[in-house]
């Protein structure tokens, strides 16, 4: 039998991981993690996952949609109501491409040091998926 295994971090490379950690605490009300220390910064969730985000000398943004530097890593969040998240997220410090994939089913936002990231709808109990 394979060994189970579970999901604990997902880690950033960025140029500032402790405003980077700040953006994504905000958006997201995680708490910070105790040991962040400038080269690194995390934030712990539900079920002890961390966001990490570590610095990398010389890092350079991703360069969405074009690929030139890959995206590097995404997040999928989702919403009850789109426009205000929009709204909070732009007051955050995220920024909207002009090129949204998604139409009217999500839509993509960079973060501060242009990581991108997908806002969808919230699933609601009585609406099935994709509805």
């Amino acid at each position: 039998m394979p060994p189970r295994l579970r999901l604990t971090a997902i880690t950033f490379d960025c140029a500032d991981p402790e405003a980077l950690a700040a953006f994504y605490q905000r958006v997201t009300g995680l708490d910070p993690h105790p040991a962040s220390d400038g080269e690194f910064a995390g934030l712990t969730g539900d079920g002890g996952i961390l966001i990490g985000f570590q610095r990398v000398d010389g890092h350079k943004a991703p360069t969405w949609p074009g690929g030139d530097v890959p995206q590097q890593a995404h997040l999928d969040l989702d919403a009850d109501d789109l426009d205000e998240a929009e709204a909070l997220l732009l007051e955050l410090g995220a920024s909207k491409p002009q090129i949204q994939p998604g139409g009217d089913r999500w839509r993509v936002f960079l973060d501060p040091a242009g990581h991108p990231f997908c806002l969808s709808p919230a699933r609601r109990p009585d609406r099935p998926a994709g509805s």
